[in-house]
């Protein structure tokens, strides 16, 4: 009963962590960059919905749309503004920019909010259901359906539609798509933007699971989710997926049987022994480069 109800609850972070590293993953299978700004994307997206719910009537769902708008928004701001004017240039000094948009964002946040943790509304109330004598909370279901939906709607985007299959051109070969009329800015916007909108999503189910934001959550979480994303294959979005339910898994295992102490010790020794027995991640292939 006890393992079913730590699988249960790690499943329901795991959904979590695969909506943020499927960010992570298509920002880095397209653009060729790993944007560690992500997990304070997630950050704003908890801000922007508790603005939302205190000064708005909107229904949840309808706070989760805004957000989830406002961070794509913000996401395409920053690409163009930060990222964009380094994307001939160098990946150590891309990389070096993403952590300092992190560090701004992080402080920006400090500066409006304050230090305090704030309390974030119970955003999915109500009775759950009971599985073979296993308890399943409304918001576990919630978080497990929702994540399900954007992950095939996200799926058949990419495999079925113009802009989809565009951006798929953009992650094989650039220069290619780019003489084949594709618009490479276009393509990398929009890859951004649905990344930071499935972080504001996956924001609103992370704060509504644990009711405290601070300006410094998204930090773990985001490196967290960037571990799924490598553990998976990074620049594979099933291996995001994949990834993202093995940290879930693992955490709520390791919390339940060994210690909470351990739990990010644990996880990081999980990355690196998957990265010694396969270092292209559990769905990457192995790649010859030629020289």
């Amino acid at each position: 009963m006890d393992f079913a109800q730590q699988l249960i609850n790690g499943i329901q972070l795991g959904s979590i962590y695969a909506l943020i590293a499927i960010g992570y993953t298509m920002v880095y299978g397209i653009a060729k960059m790993i944007n560690f700004a992500h997990g304070d994307i997630i950050m704003v997206g908890s801000y922007i919905a508790l603005m939302i719910f205190q000064n708005t009537g909107l229904p949840v769902w309808g706070v989760i749309a805004a957000s989830a708008l406002a961070s794509a928004l913000l996401g395409m701001a920053i690409e163009r503004l930060a990222y964009k004017p380094l994307r001939g240039g160098s990946r150590m000094s891309a990389l070096i920019t993403t952590i300092g948009v992190s560090i701004l964002l992080q402080n920006v946040f400090l500066l409006l909010f304050g230090s305090s943790p704030k309390p974030f509304p119970a955003a999915f109330e109500g009775e759950g259901f009971t599985l073979a004598g296993v308890p399943v909370s409304r918001l576990t279901l919630v978080t497990l359906l929702v994540t399900l939906l954007l992950m095939v709607l996200l799926t058949l985007f990419v495999g079925r539609t113009k802009l989809g299959k565009a951006m798929r051109a953009v992650s094989e070969d650039q220069g290619a798509a780019q003489l084949m009329g594709i618009n490479i800015d276009t393509s990398i916007s929009l890859t951004f933007a649905i990344g930071s909108a499935l972080a504001a999503v996956a924001a609103v189910l992370y704060s509504s699971t644990y009711p405290l934001i601070n300006p410094y959550m998204g930090s773990m979480l985001g490196l967290k989710a960037f571990i799924a994303a490598v553990i998976g294959g990074i620049g594979i979005i099933p291996g995001a997926m994949l990834g993202g339910f093995i940290i879930g898994i693992a955490e709520a295992l390791i919390k339940g049987y060994i210690s909470s102490a351990l739990v990010d010790a644990i996880v990081f020794s999980l990355l690196i022994v998957v990265l010694i027995i396969k270092p292209s991640g559990l769905l990457g292939k192995n790649e010859r480069e030629k020289v």
